[in-house]
């Protein structure tokens, strides 16, 4: 067989747990249109719990129409686009469905971003109606932009009584020096308040026709690993396809009868897509937080017998070793997924051993609508993240080129399938560069390193950006951290590449230690322990010790921030 065929006959469906179909038809509807049968369908089911405070369909469904029928009121168009900068909070289903509903996109920031990333998210997307956290809207003044609507909201607002004052306190904590407007301001400046529209609208959404597969459900932003982020353009048939398709993938979850947990980020297209959208839109119980504050979570976890678990691989590295994660009976959870970066072996060997339980690793992107790969769950593979979902082709080509790699070779992952965004907004060279013709499909590159065994396992192995070149060898960064991890000293790590014109890049790799060893461990211990267990060519030359290492909004460490640094330096 040779190597085209070898991803064409899709191996992997061998290997599709007996009841998951290898695929579904994707109803041609809206996200509205599918939030609002499961809300008719389980009203008095409770959709949200914000710190105790509880939220069913029913009274979930006609904010949404509330909000919806504001935003028509104030000018907001078929098309429009509605910028959310906005924490983990009721206000943000509240507003994404609303803004839905009234026929707009919405493009979701990030609650860390600075000014001057707010600035370019909203210039660029051409929003003209922002819904912002009250406290964070210092931020958005000092961007100088004007909006056609400004609507401000307070974390307060879904607070139980009791819970107000700690909200309060916990969100000055986290944004010190932020300027919360007074009511003679905002009355002064025209701004809206989000609970006062709520009061004033009836629960009477717009009729806006939607045409699944053309108008857009979200513009999101993505990592800005290179240059200034740029926004994959979400359809509403994208996010209708990737419900459809896990759904299929874990048929063993009950519709109306499970409860999640929400502590990612909403504004990240997986906290967005995989748990909130996936959440409440099959009728099941989804438990709010602003901050991962893991006390809260695993006391919530249990409080409420939460049935679905999805973290990050920062995560489970701290949940495995913590004192409390015990209080979870974590046997009893029916899905445990971890996504948005490379689960480590010794995490997976660790977390079983402590939990009796297995994670399942996903894979997918922004432009995939957040998945395009998980692992079977009655068959996983540890260091593997996964087969195609159902109606996904995957296949690994040339980094090059478009010549398909034999089955076990390294080369450059696509993807093809209902979830692939449109392409990237007002940006057509990047999107031409990433969206081929081939075999009569449009297919994505992801531009991800990756191999796949003969059973149609992938496994990732790295970005094609963090490729490293040293003296001709090909080094992968995430090679020689995976080494660095199994030292037991090494709590974190950061490999990059610096460019040198002798060799073409160096080594260097950042290194936190846990907390008993710093002072005591040498980066000669560190370099020699490499040399044991790598290669010659990749043993970092430069070893740096550091108290932490930049992270990305999903915790991942930042290769771009770090490369940017040694550059630098």
């Amino acid at each position: 067989m040779g190597a085209k065929e070898a991803y064409l006959s899709k191996p992997w469906l061998k290997y599709y747990p007996e009841d998951v179909p290898h695929q579904v038809d994707i109803p041609d509807i809206s996200v509205p249109q599918l939030f609002d049968e499961m809300a008719d369908k389980y009203s008095n089911n409770t959709a949200l719990i914000f710190y105790g405070k509880k939220i069913s369909y029913k009274k979930l469904k006609e904010l949404t129409d509330r909000f919806a029928a504001a935003l028509f009121d104030l000018g907001v168009k078929k098309g429009d686009t509605v910028a959310m900068y906005l924490l983990n909070c009721p206000q943000f289903v509240i507003t994404y469905f609303g803004a839905l509903k009234a026929g707009a996109k919405v493009t979701p920031i990030s609650p860390v971003y600075t000014s001057i990333e707010v600035k370019h998210q909203i210039e660029d997307s051409e929003a003209k109606t922002l819904v912002c956290e009250d406290i964070l809207y210092d931020n958005v003044e000092q961007t100088g932009v004007k909006f056609n609507n400004v609507i401000l909201t307070n974390i307060g607002d879904y607070l139980p009584a009791f819970k107000k004052m700690f909200g309060k306190s916990v969100m000055g904590k986290a944004y010190q020096g932020m300027k919360v407007p007074t009511p003679k301001y905002m009355e002064q400046k025209g701004i809206h308040q989000f609970n006062q529209l709520l009061r004033k609208y009836p629960a009477k959404a717009p009729d806006v026709k939607i045409d699944p597969k053309k108008d857009i459900v979200a513009l999101q932003y993505s990592g800005g690993t290179t240059g200034l982020p740029k926004a994959a353009v979400i359809t509403h048939y994208n996010v209708v396809a990737v419900q459809t398709q896990t759904r299929a993938t874990w048929p063993f979850m009950e519709e109306g009868k499970e409860t999640g947990i929400g502590f990612l980020g909403f504004f990240h297209i997986y906290g967005q897509i995989v748990v909130m959208v996936g959440t409440l839109t099959q009728g099941n119980t989804l438990v709010l937080f602003t901050t991962p504050d893991v006390d809260d979570i695993l006391t919530a976890m249990d409080r409420y017998k939460v049935s679905a678990f999805t973290g990050v691989p920062m995560l489970f590295e701290g949940l495995k070793e913590y004192d409390k994660t015990n209080r979870v009976d974590w046997k009893s959870l029916k899905i445990v997924v971890c996504g948005a970066d490379t689960l480590h072996e010794k995490t997976v060997y660790d977390w079983e051993r402590r939990t009796g339980t297995r994670i399942l690793e996903g894979y997918g992107m922004t432009e995939t609508t957040s998945v395009s790969h998980t692992s079977p769950y009655s068959r996983p593979k540890i260091s593997s993240f996964g087969i195609p979902i159902p109606n996904v082709d995957a296949a690994i080509i040339d980094v090059h080129g478009t010549e398909f790699k034999p089955v076990g070779e390294e080369g450059e992952l696509i993807v093809s399938g209902p979830n692939i965004m449109l392409g990237y907004w007002k940006r057509p060279k990047e999107t031409d560069e990433s969206i081929i013709e081939l075999e009569g499909k449009k297919w994505l590159r992801t531009g991800d390193l990756v191999k796949m065994d003969e059973e149609g396992y992938f496994y990732f192995i790295d970005r094609k950006r963090d490729l490293i070149k040293y003296k001709g060898y090909s080094v992968f960064a995430r090679h020689v951290e995976e080494v660095l991890y199994k030292h037991p000293q090494i709590k974190a790590a950061g490999v990059v590449g610096v460019p040198d014109p002798k060799v073409g890049q160096i080594i260097k790799a950042y290194v936190v230690l846990q907390g008993e060893a710093r002072g005591k461990v040498s980066e000669e211990e560190i370099a020699e322990f490499c040399k044991q267990n790598m290669a010659h060519y990749k043993v970092p030359k430069i070893i740096e010790f550091r108290g932490e290492l930049p992270k990305t909004d999903v915790g991942k460490v930042s290769r771009r921030e770090l490369r940017e640094e040694a550059e630098e330096a």
